[in-house]
């Protein structure tokens, strides 16, 4: 009887603490798995808008920075009078001249210039086709890919073209305009790339 007793005292112990092992095992493991639901620091930083300083570029038409927002590159650059009198010319050679596609142009930048300052442009540097990076050739001057070039973008995957404002050029694969992204002027040195101007979308 008293070596009954025993082991049923000893059978509890043991399942007592099996089970309080196996509890704590199962919250341990259970940590990262629930962790990793929560975004990363990366992810969460990704999203969030990106204060940029231009004052380097204020000075200098046709330097261009690249700043990231989202996992895109953000193209701001100085356009000169002489590039921008240049884009009301190219009107009949663009597939969306006037900017109508909202997914690509906010209603602060539908403009000519799709620019809340119209010398400053602030643009998404993936093409419209299948995501490349075209390639920055603000010249006005011919080009082998077209020898009227008036400033703009190439795009050497695929041959698409967009003028000085990411408006897309008829006949090429690119379906529409390069994106502008929300953006809004801090000051005259500083904008932030994420946010639009207060009131607008």
């Amino acid at each position: 009887m008293a070596n009954q007793e025993v082991n049923s005292g000893r059978r509890r112990f043991l399942t007592t603490t099996t089970a309080v092992v196996g509890a704590v095992g199962v919250g341990f493991a259970a940590v990262p798995f629930v962790t990793s639901f929560k975004p990363s620091a990366r992810a969460k930083t990704a999203g969030a808008p990106v204060a940029v300083d231009i004052s380097k570029i204020d000075n200098e038409p046709g330097m261009r920075m690249i700043v990231m927002w989202r996992g895109k590159p953000v193209w701001i650059f100085k356009r000169t009078p002489e590039q921008l009198s240049a884009l009301a010319g190219l009107d009949g050679l663009l597939r969306d001249p006037a900017s109508e596609n909202a997914d690509q142009t906010p209603i602060f930048a539908k403009n000519e210039s799709r620019a809340i300052k119209p010398e400053l442009a602030v643009i998404v540097g993936i093409c419209t086709h299948l995501g490349c990076s075209p390639l920055y050739v603000p010249e006005l001057l011919p080009q082998a890919f077209d020898s009227d070039w008036k400033g703009g973008f190439y795009c050497p995957c695929h041959q698409s073209k967009f003028d000085l404002a990411g408006r897309v050029f008829q006949g090429v694969p690119a379906p529409s305009n390069l994106e502008v992204p929300p953006y809004h002027f801090v000051d005259d040195t500083h904008l932030v790339v994420g946010i639009a101007p207060q009131g607008a979308v």
